[in-house]
């Protein structure tokens, strides 16, 4: 099948070249999180030890300002919050949920993480349910989970780059800035003030520093970096514009920031004024209505490329029911986006499969 698509590609995409396996990066998606619970420590470590070049950390804040490495600024999908502080939820669009800004570190601690599930019926308390997102990965509220902080995750993944000589990168995403500021919290300049105590300061430093906020990111290169003199790779992540990934507050209340200009040729530009690289979903490099026999393949990488921007898009999954219909397997869907359309990298739960996918690549 892969035949089939250096066929088609070659005949839709002449232009398109081949890089070195060596250039292509691998990054732990929230850790092994094919594997184990994402975001956990246990879940990085096992990313380390599988040979991701980087690992990923989302950031949100507690109510005491502890960084905490959680993907979402609520902690119902992940823990048994609803069950241990049952009352202390916001409801929000008629849905209850469980703040992590509302808690402190220690109330944190008390939680267990598991596992990302959905409660059925949808009552977001715990009389519902439990169903995982994914049915064969490790088992909802099994063995023993807490949240990290970001300063515990890079001690860790510094530990072990000593203990075993090698350099394996952080990828952190300040999550939510726009929430965050509304309530009080400037994330954004506690993030880079961690970052410069772990010695992350310098463009040459492994390390990406995500976020979905154009804003917040521009916000970060021209005015943080600059008072705390430090010059990181920024990646502007990419949304749809209905996800309501980043709001923006007017007199009428918030609205959801319109992404649809980072799709052209100008908007690209625009991005490589502040930033060093995109993450954009797969499905905006290929199309989800793709079949094997068409690919409907968007402009994006070439666009961005043209800008001198790296593309890490996300988020590669092995589980039978996330693969495309366009793949026969996650290896074609690696080859496909790795070497074909040639991004720069992925973010995988998988890092395993990824890493050795490129490693066989490197070898040929």
């Amino acid at each position: 099948m892969i035949k089939v698509l250096l066929i088609f590609l070659a005949t839709l995409c002449p232009t398109i070249s081949i890089a070195d396996s060596d250039d292509k990066i691998v990054v732990a998606h929230r850790g092994a999180s094919g594997y184990l619970p994402e975001h956990t420590l246990a879940a990085k470590a096992m990313a380390y030890a599988m040979g991701a070049d980087y690992i990923e950390q989302d950031v949100v804040m507690s109510k005491d300002d502890h960084l905490l490495v959680l993907h979402d600024h609520y902690l119902d999908r992940v823990s048994d919050v609803m069950t241990v502080f049952p009352e202390r939820f916001r409801e929000i669009n008629g849905k209850k949920r469980w703040f992590a800004i509302d808690f402190t570190l220690a109330e944190i601690r008390q939680l267990r993480i598991s596992e990302g599930f959905a409660v059925s019926p949808s009552k977001n308390d715990a009389s519902g349910e439990f169903k995982a997102n994914y049915s064969q990965r490790f088992p909802l509220f099994k063995s023993r989970f807490q949240v990290a902080t970001l300063e515990e995750e890079i001690e860790l993944i510094q530990g072990l780059n000593k203990s075993t000589g090698r350099n394996v990168g952080i990828y952190p995403e300040i999550k939510s800035p726009w929430f965050h500021r509304h309530e009080g919290k400037d994330i954004s300049q506690a993030v880079l003030t961690t970052l410069k105590k772990y010695g992350y300061t310098n463009k040459s430093d492994m390390i990406f520093l995500q976020s979905f906020d154009p804003i917040e990111l521009q916000r970060i290169r021209k005015t943080l970096m600059p008072a705390l003199k430090m010059d990181l790779k920024l990646v502007q992540l990419i949304a749809m514009t209905d996800w309501s990934e980043t709001m923006v507050y007017g007199t009428d209340g918030p609205k959801p920031y319109d992404y649809s200009w980072m799709f052209e040729a100008e908007g690209m530009k625009t991005i490589g004024e502040y930033a060093d690289g995109v993450g954009p979903w797969m499905s905006m490099i290929i199309k989800p209505d793709s079949t094997r026999e068409n690919l409907n393949i968007s402009a994006l990488v070439e666009r961005a490329h043209a800008a001198e921007l790296k593309v890490h898009p996300y988020t590669f999954r092995a589980d039978p029911e996330a693969l495309p219909k366009y793949v026969a397997n996650f290896d074609d869907l690696l080859e496909l986006f790795l070497y074909q359309l040639n991004v720069d990298g992925v973010f995988s739960d998988f890092p395993d499969k990824a890493v050795d996918f490129v490693r066989a690549k490197s070898a040929l």
